[in-house]
């Protein structure tokens, strides 16, 4: 059965995106913890990140660079922390954080955005690209 990021990378549930690659995907947290919270996934369906090819994990790692540098410029916030996880969905994805205090990487506290708030800062996000 398909991820439920599988059927985001196959158009079958919308996303707010962020950039894509011929490989990738990037696109903001509907759950996030601090706003610019963005996942970035391969398109690919693979369960854990050790089990990309080596190349492929190079390649997402670089991808989520260029993602988190955007965000950093579009987001109020000290830096953008990286984490990946892998729990929640069995589809790689590294959690991409704006962050301004620790509490914002613990998936504790959520934030709530209206759908015109997403739109427009993953506009924001992708005119950094």
């Amino acid at each position: 059965m398909s991820s439920i990021f599988t059927k985001i990378v196959n158009k079958e549930i919308p996303c707010y995106k962020v950039a894509e690659t011929a490989n990738f995907l990037a696109f903001l947290d509907v759950s996030p913890n601090a706003k610019g919270h963005t996942l970035c996934i391969p398109k690919k369906e693979v369960n854990k990140i050790f089990d990309l090819d080596p190349f492929v994990y190079l390649e997402l790692m670089d991808f989520s660079r260029t993602v988190a540098l955007a965000i950093e410029k579009a987001v109020d916030c000290k830096r953008v922390g990286m984490t990946v996880i892998g729990l929640e969905v069995p589809h790689v994805h590294v959690h991409l954080i704006p962050l301004n205090s620790m509490e914002d990487a613990q998936f504790i506290k959520k934030e709530t955005l209206l759908p015109e708030e997403f739109e427009k800062l993953a506009k924001k996000i992708t005119s950094f690209l």
